[in-house]
């Protein structure tokens, strides 16, 4: 049995992250901003009248912004850290495809990129049919310094 994962779109290219790491997909509402963070921390929504921190993925990935569209949408994930502690934040997409099983005969390694450190943020590379999808691992898309700080951003808001 393969792994299933949640596919979605950021400027035209195919990305997944693993089904087990995905708590819920919105549709894209008001972000409230929140001053004095990092550049791809785009604010607050409230979902199940808890704080979530937004992360603008193409901001984060130095693609360029998009304004949001009728198919924008936020999926709302939790990153583990490493004592197992759990953080949930949501993440922008352009739009949210499907899920998708893939066997592990369907992935490739990640490719290497030298020393580029987006190479780090690829699981692998998953074909389906004749399109390749981007899996993406969220333990490394953050820096334990940058989980701590996403933490202490979140806690600090009372909704």
């Amino acid at each position: 049995m393969g792994n299933q994962f949640l596919t979605f779109k950021l400027d035209g290219s195919q990305y997944a992250v693993e089904v087990h790491n995905v708590q819920e997909v919105l549709e894209y509402t008001q972000i409230t901003k929140i001053p004095c963070t990092a550049p791809y921390i785009e604010g607050l929504i409230s979902s199940r009248e808890k704080g979530i921190l937004v992360v603008n993925l193409r901001r984060k990935f130095s693609m360029a912004d998009a304004e949001p569209t009728k198919e924008t949408r936020i999926i709302v994930m939790e990153l583990h850290d490493n004592n197992d502690n759990v953080t949930n934040f949501g993440a922008i997409a352009d739009s949210v495809q499907e899920v998708i099983e893939l066997q592990e005969e369907e992935i490739d390694p990640s490719p290497k990129f030298g020393n580029s450190i987006s190479a780090q943020f690829i699981k692998g590379i998953g074909k389906k049919e004749d399109n390749f999808i981007i899996l993406l691992d969220l333990d490394q898309i953050f820096s334990t310094e940058e989980i701590i700080k996403l933490e202490s951003t979140i806690s600090s808001v009372k909704l």
